[in-house]
């Protein structure tokens, strides 16, 4: 069986591949689609790949698109990994810093938990 757009779309950005990326969004791979576990390729980029989250953004990827056991954002994701270039840069496509996850937690209380104070401070300034 051959893989939709989106599938490849999302492995493309999980592994940080732009140039894939670009190829499959100018190909008609949906953005905002969903792969066929149901995650959407903002939510599986790789965190610390600025040119992948930026061409998706650039497409229209919703920055505030939730995982839905988690309730977590790219942002939140971006936050507890110490991002602070996709951190910005999700800001920037308008990814709202006081969503809360299930556990009713920020991004940035999840930058805090992890000893990102980088991202604590540029989360907080906003």
């Amino acid at each position: 069986m051959a893989l939709s757009l989106e599938d490849k779309l999302t492995a493309a950005s999980a592994n940080g591949n732009v140039v894939a990326v670009r190829e499959l969004l100018t190909a008609g791979a949906d953005v905002n689609g969903k792969n066929s576990f149901g995650h959407s390729a903002v939510q599986v980029m790789m965190m610390g790949s600025t040119p992948v989250a930026q061409a998706l953004l650039e497409h229209g990827a919703d920055p505030n698109v939730a995982d839905g056991t988690t309730v977590a954002t790219p942002l939140h994701d971006s936050a507890r990994a110490g991002f602070l270039d996709t951190v910005r840069l999700l800001v920037k496509f308008q990814a709202n810093p006081q969503v809360r996850d299930r556990e009713m937690r920020l991004p940035a209380d999840l930058a805090r938990q992890n000893g990102y104070e980088d991202v604590v401070a540029f989360l907080e300034s906003l």
